[in-house]
């Protein structure tokens, strides 16, 4: 009986997601993964971070228009710099996994691919969070913002704003990953992707900087919420299909 239940046993750890690990393990066994490379390794958030900084350092150089206008324009800089660290960090984060068929081991692993998804979505959103919390600080003192004032209100846009990036950015690197042309993919796939969460994000944080309450910023975090519920759920569905050959 031993004997004959051996190829069984085989066939059911080498099928996708069939491990001992339920389904939220596998997720952070991926994001343990991704995390323990770039604390060894620190390529992320060194290119992405030192990229972002100084997108904010030219933007207080070149749209110096006197600290009636700041509010303005750092909504604008904030989340264009974070838009540029998603698209570095993404770079980044799938090219590992195309070194040496790291990905083909991803998938021959008994894992679902809905946590490979996931596990790769909350690396790359702790990614983001750490560039944000360098990125505000600098444009707070660059653009002469009362950090103590609408600091938490920012965070707050923040958290509801990355979850939909980081997703959006995953799924499409599960896209571009097996092709060649993944610059083209770039601006046809994943800026229209980012567009929705990062207008809404702009919005909220020119209302926040312009004098509203946290209570009139609800609208902006709702549809950033919808934005979030929208990309999560459809990553979780369509990764499996799109990152297989």
């Amino acid at each position: 009986m031993g004997r004959g239940s051996t190829p069984k046993r085989a066939a059911r750890l080498a099928a996708p997601g069939s491990s001992g690990l339920g389904w939220g393990r596998q997720v952070l066994a991926v994001f343990a993964k991704d995390l323990r490379i770039e604390l060894r390794t620190g390529e992320v958030l060194t290119t992405s971070g030192f990229f972002s900084v100084l997108v904010v350092v030219m933007a207080s150089l070149a749209f110096h228009a006197g600290p009636a206008r700041h509010g303005l324009v750092v909504s604008g800089v904030i989340w264009l710099a974070m838009a540029f660290a998603t698209v570095l960090a993404l770079g980044r984060s799938w090219q590992r996994e195309r070194e040496e068929s790291a990905l083909d081991g991803l998938l021959t692993a008994p894992i679902h691919r809905s946590a490979l998804f996931a596990g790769k979505a909350l690396g790359l959103q702790l990614f983001l969070l750490v560039v944000l919390l360098l990125v505000l600080p600098v444009s707070a003192i660059l653009f002469s913002v009362d950090l103590l004032a609408v600091g938490p209100g920012l965070l707050l846009v923040g958290l509801f704003a990355l979850p939909g990036m980081s997703a959006s950015a995953t799924l499409f690197g599960a896209l571009a990953v097996r092709t060649r042309a993944r610059e083209l993919l770039l601006s046809i796939v994943l800026f229209p992707l980012l567009s929705p969460t990062l207008l809404a994000a702009v919005v909220a944080t020119r209302e926040l900087l312009g004098g509203a309450g946290w209570e009139e910023l609800g609208a902006y975090l709702e549809l950033m919420a919808v934005f979030d519920v929208g990309f999560v759920s459809g990553g979780l569905l369509l990764f499996g299909g799109l990152v297989e050959r």
